[in-house]
Formats: structure tokens, sequence, C-alpha cells
């Protein structure tokens, strides 16, 4: 367990977004870390402005950290987790979970070309 640092998520607010994190595939290596630990290292770079290298050593290894960031900003696990939470925050400030959008089209003149 890594110390507490400002930018640890707590176990409630992981629970909310655990199930968003693509799962263990089924054929090769067993994972060797705890996602848990991984999305916290993730967020203590985010919030501290380090390099991945600069991780303090209570975190998983950063080529490990920063693989893992990549993928999830690959295969859109991020927007998804950033999808989910928006809705939330909407839904608790008494709004509608998706926000409403629309285009005004102001037809042009040929004078005003």
């Amino acid at each position: 367990m890594t110390k507490a640092y400002r930018s640890n998520l707590t176990w409630e607010q992981w629970e909310l977004i655990a199930q968003e994190f693509p799962s263990e595939k089924a054929s090769g290596r067993p994972r060797a870390v705890a996602l848990f630990m991984v999305v916290n290292a993730i967020l203590y770079v985010l919030c501290e402005g380090c390099t991945w290298r600069g991780l303090p050593g209570d975190f998983p290894a950063w080529q490990t950290v920063y693989g893992y960031f990549w993928r999830w900003s690959k295969d859109g696990t991020w927007l998804k987790i950033h999808d989910k939470l928006y809705q939330w925050v909407r839904v608790a400030a008494g709004r509608l979970g998706e926000g409403t959008e629309f285009v005004i089209e102001i037809p042009m003149q040929q004078s005003d070309i």
C-alpha cells in the first residue's frame, strides 16, 4: 500500500469507476499489479506534474503505470470514465444526465461575404 497522497482515490470513489476499466484478458500473463494502485499512480503524475520516472517508489513501476495510461487513452477507457462522471455530476446538480446541444444556423447574405 502506498502512502496517503492528496491525489489518491478513496475506496468509494474507486468503486464508482472500477468496472469501467478493461478486465484481465483470459490469455496472456495474469495481472501483477492492482488497478487501484495504477490509477492512483496516474493521478499522482497528473496532479503533481511530475514525470513518469519521477513516481515515488511505493507505486508500481513507472513503465507499468505509463503502459496502462497509454492503453486506456487509446482504447477510450478514460473517455468512458469522463462521460460517466459527467452524467453523475449533472444528475447530482438536478439536471438531465445528458447535456443538450443545438446549432443555430444563420443564413448568410451574399452581401455579408
